[in-house]
């Protein structure tokens, strides 16, 4: 189908065959949701499960692509879901408007066969790490704050999170600002690191973690 062939040579048929048959969900529909689940349903996932409680609101639209001036007050799960149809009718879209927590999450995430991470604070992301364990499905890591930005792959044995995240249970994400430009790019990084996961591509971020430095241009990977 013309609507894929850029796809190709950088996936071989085999791969795209496994991203087609794939469920990813998304945990957030915000800053860097927006982005992940823009380039998930470009690409031809399968399906996906987007789950988010929030509704959009005016400093939402500096940086989340489903923020508009006609949508605020619309859920964002919603929102992403409908975009989701008007750009790729072949992906099948499921949406909760519910906040995930460790009540609901099992449910939620459902049949998936990877969750992607766009939270914005650390007791969710850690929830969302045990569930990923109870399920046993990897879990694609992204966090930004102003010009920075990291990721990083976490597998259901890993308890990546829990050491990255050691000491500290709090987290404002708006202490350093959230402009436009880096969730798109912390997005970029997951969404490449979820088909590389689903492909089975082995240079992946798997007890690593890439941390960006915008401001000096810098890429580092470090060892977990």
């Amino acid at each position: 189908m013309s609507r894929y062939e850029r796809n190709f040579p950088a996936f071989s048929e085999e791969d795209f065959e496994r991203i087609q048959h794939a469920t990813v969900c998304v945990v957030g529909c915000g800053g860097l949701g927006g982005y992940i689940i823009e380039m998930l349903a470009r690409v031809g996932i399968g399906s996906l499960i987007l789950i988010d409680g929030d509704v959009f609101e005016d400093s939402n639209q500096n940086r989340q692509i489903f923020a508009t001036e006609k949508n605020l007050g619309t859920p964002k799960a919603k929102a992403a879901a409908a975009r989701v149809k008007l750009i790729n009718k072949e992906v099948t879209t499921t949406c909760y408007h519910d906040f995930l927590n460790e009540d609901n999450g099992l449910a939620l995430i459902g049949e998936a066969d990877l969750v992607v991470d766009a939270l914005d604070n650390v007791p969710a992301r850690l929830t969302l790490q045990t569930l990923c364990k109870e399920k046993n499905i990897p879990l694609i890591h992204g966090a930004i704050g102003g010009w920075f930005a990291q990721v990083t792959t976490v597998f259901p044995e890993d308890d990546t999170l829990s050491r990255l995240y050691a000491g500290e249970k709090e987290y404002d994400s708006k202490a350093l600002g959230n402009p436009s430009f880096t969730p798109a790019l912390a997005a970029s990084l997951e969404v490449s690191e979820a088909l590389k996961v689903l492909t089975g591509k082995e240079e992946i971020l798997r007890n690593k973690l890439l941390y960006i430095d915008l401001l000096a241009n810098d890429f580092f990977t470090f060892n977990i």
